[in-house]
């Protein structure tokens, strides 16, 4: 970069305002990245909440003193750590108090300090009172043994820790949430034996992958009973890679015909949810709910209670709709990013957290031997010169009452040094009395083995270790409990469609040949004697339920799809088709069927070609339509069949030369769409002239009765009795017998 600082005769400096500019933004986002935003590894505290927790630790509010005002620690925080604003900083006190926030709170608060409806709805510091919470003693108990790292505060007239001394990996604990420049974090909590236990199985397996300490940390867990549903091999890949997502679902049960809500997501509130049901059954789109409770109370802190309809109201479809729907279910980002035993921000994966962490908890169970060893030393070396001043003590009195300087004629009489003379110098004379050597000696003696001891664990790293376990267990004993989150396998959530909203009521659909449709209420309308338009006619009609669409095909082979529960009375003559679809001019309509999702078809041309396909695959919310049948040259579209089963029924293709072929239905293939294959063999040259076509084409089973129409004449035989014309699929057939050899139609009874 060309631009420089430059420094004129008056003395001012000047810059470049991109320079500037620059400079000033990079400050800024390493100031909010690095002592704002993200939680440290060793002790997984943002800048924040480590000198809440110093401060109040400093004002002797630990957990077996008195609660005390809140504004007095947000006081000493602000005053001489934390130069930013009391309402931030007492924001950040109220979150480490909330038990319902906090899986292990930090702070033990007496007063308002908020609810899960309202986690805000707090009272003024003015108001509250606080101390430390037992589990704070992890971060603190180490503290004053030589353990911490200090700095200068903000104007360099104390010091403050860089970090806790925490004796458990608790940036996995509570985990935590921030916003940095360019970057995020989102730590979810964790349960301390889990946590612990993987520590141990590091500690012991070094080389241990992410899915080796995934067999003890099972994922997060939260504070609440609430399932953690996210399938174990997102969470492999989200402990992993240090990022992903996991999903919460509330726990319900039956109750007297009710549906009783025990336990919420994280941070989810129970008013919201109830505003979120009641908002879709004021939208009428939730017609199974008819009331809503909220019977929380202290003795149970979740108790929403929702009532169906009627015990015929299949709750835990409801309920999956309302997962799907409301804040019954909640997705959390998880981004395990943090600031490393390097100073860096980095997005770490599980093995690495723990493993900075150990290196971490090693470094710091060093110092702190280290620090208890000089002062054994301190206090071996005083006992000499005390056991010096006992052996001689008349001397040693008579030194002090007589000389000028003391302490120099000790230290050359008696050889000692400057702090073993101020030692014997600054014992009382009723203390001089009691000296004695036994107990002189037994106290050395005790320093001497546990000095010995230290200095066996600093010289060796397999002691070190057992240490640093057996202290890790020591606190999981102590602070550990059970999980609260249960991890279960729960199938996704899918909110109802527009359709299953609907009653599922009887109706008869009627389209007529010029394309007018409208619906009837029930299956036993005569539709023969209904009224049409002048010159026009019935066309097709089925029976269908108003939850269940209704597909038409036209002669192109397109198929429309319209809701049944939105057509026109049967009373007037209905309205146009193509007032709901874009059909092609011209075009007439050659079929219509309905049915649930998974009915199966015959779907067929009489030019012989046809393939079984499902409900589903022919719907479509294109106005335009979707094709359906690709129809050979000549052909023309036959009435789609409902099949009730592929297996033991047969599909029976008659042309209208009389031919017949019945072979079973599960020779068809089963398609979404397209032309089939062979049903029964006709020269395409005849089909194109139309000298043969297949009359019909349908599906027998046992129990069944096929009727053959030819004129007046009519033939009925049973399906054994169709021995004669079964075959392969794509045959010619057989022949009917004489008189049958034009016919018009064939049913099934």
């Amino acid at each position: 970069m060309t631009n420089t600082i430059d420094t004129y005769q008056d003395g001012i400096e000047r810059v470049s305002l991109k320079q500037y500019t620059e400079k000033a933004y990079l400050d800024y986002s390493m100031y909010v990245i690095l002592d704002r935003a993200l939680p440290h590894v060793g002790d997984g505290l943002k800048p924040v909440q480590r000198r809440i927790i110093y401060a109040m630790s400093e004002l002797g509010l630990k957990a077996s003193s008195k609660h005390k005002k809140s504004a007095r620690t947000v006081g000493d925080v602000i005053g001489k750590f934390h130069p930013h604003g009391d309402s931030a900083v007492y924001e950040a006190m109220v979150l480490m108090a909330q038990p319902f926030s906090y899986r292990y709170p930090l702070v033990d608060g007496q007063g308002n300090w908020g609810s899960p409806d309202d986690p805000k709805s707090f009272a003024a510091m003015r108001y509250t009172e606080s101390k430390l919470s037992r589990f704070a003693e992890i971060l603190l108990s180490e503290l004053g043994q030589g353990t911490a790292s200090w700095q200068p505060n903000f104007d360099g007239t104390l010091d403050e820790p860089v970090a806790l001394p925490a004796r458990l990996p608790y940036v996995l604990m509570n985990g935590t949430t921030g916003i940095a420049v360019g970057m995020a974090t989102d730590i979810p909590p964790h349960n301390v034996n889990e946590i612990v236990d993987a520590c141990i199985h590091l500690l012991e397996q070094p080389k241990a992958t992410v899915a080796d300490l995934c067999q003890y940390v099972k994922g997060p867990d939260y504070p609440t009973d609430a399932e953690v549903i996210t399938p174990a091999a997102d969470l492999l890949k989200m402990y992993e890679t240090g990022r992903g997502s996991t999903k919460m679902r509330s726990v319900y049960h039956k109750e007297d015909g009710d549906i009783v809500v025990t336990a919420l997501p994280h941070q989810t509130s129970g008013a919201k949810v109830l505003e979120q049901i009641a908002a879709q059954m004021q939208a009428k789109k939730l017609p199974m709910v008819t009331d809503l409770r909220d019977e929380s109370d202290h003795e149970h802190p979740t108790r929403l209670v929702i009532t169906p309809r009627s015990n015929r109201i299949d709750t835990d479809q409801l309920m999956n709709h309302l997962f799907a729907s409301t804040d019954l279910e909640r997705n959390y980002r998880v981004n395990l990013n943090m600031i490393g035993i390097d100073g860096r921000p980095k997005v770490k994966n599980l093995h690495t957290i723990l493993s900075e962490w150990l290196t971490f908890r090693k470094d710091t169970v060093r110092k702190r031997l280290n620090h208890r060893l000089e002062k054994i030393l301190r206090r071996l070396h005083i006992l000499e010169g005390l056991l010096v001043a006992f052996l001689n003590i008349d001397e040693v009195i008579h030194i002090i009452r007589t000389e000028e300087k003391p302490k120099l004629v000790l230290m050359e009489r008696y050889g000692i040094s400057d702090t073993q003379a101020e030692a014997i110098l600054d014992l009382k004379l009723r203390q001089l009395a009691k000296l004695e050597e036994i107990a002189i000696r037994a106290e050395q003696d005790e320093l001497s083995r546990e000095r010995d001891m230290i200095e066996k664990i600093l010289g060796s790293e397999a002691r070190l270790k057992t240490l640093v376990k057996k202290e890790l267990i020591a606190a999981a004993a102590a602070y550990g409990d059970d999980r609260r989150s249960p991890l279960v396998a729960r199938a996704e959530s899918k909110a109802f469609s527009e359709e299953d909203m609907l009653s599922s009521d009887p109706v008869t659909v009627i389209l007529s040949d010029k394309g007018w449709i409208r619906a009837a209420k029930g299956h036993e309308i005569d539709v023969e004697g209904l009224s049409f338009k002048a010159g026009d006619k019935l066309g097709f009609a089925i029976k269908t339920k108003t939850n269940q669409p209704a597909v038409i095909l036209d002669a192109t082979g397109r198929g429309y799809t319209v809701a049944t529960h939105s057509l026109p009375s049967v009373r007037g003559h209905g309205e146009p088709l193509t007032g709901r679809c874009n059909v092609p001019s011209g075009s007439t309509f050659e079929g219509m069927l309905s049915g649930k999702e998974d009915q199966l078809f015959l779907m067929a041309t009489d030019a012989g070609y046809g393939f079984i396909g499902k409900f589903a695959d022919f719907q479509s919310k294109n106005k335009a339509g979707k094709a359906i049948l690709s129809i050979p040259k000549g052909g023309q579209i036959l009435p789609p069949v409902a099949i009730d089963s592929v297996v033991d029924h047969y599909v029976v293709a008659l042309s209208n030369e009389g031919r017949m072929l019945v072979f079973p239905v599960a020779d068809l293939p089963q398609l979404a769409k397209g032309k089939g294959n062979k049903l029964l063999s006709i020269p395409s040259a005849r089909v194109a002239n139309r000298d043969e076509y297949l009359v019909a084409a349908t599906v027998i089973a046992d129990g069944q009765r096929l009727i053959v129409h030819a004129g007046k004449r009519h033939l009925g035989m049973k399906l054994d009795e169709l021995e004669h014309y079964r075959g392969e699929r794509g045959r010619r057939g057989h022949k009917l017998p004489r008189g049958f050899q034009n016919v018009d139609k064939i049913e099934v009874e």
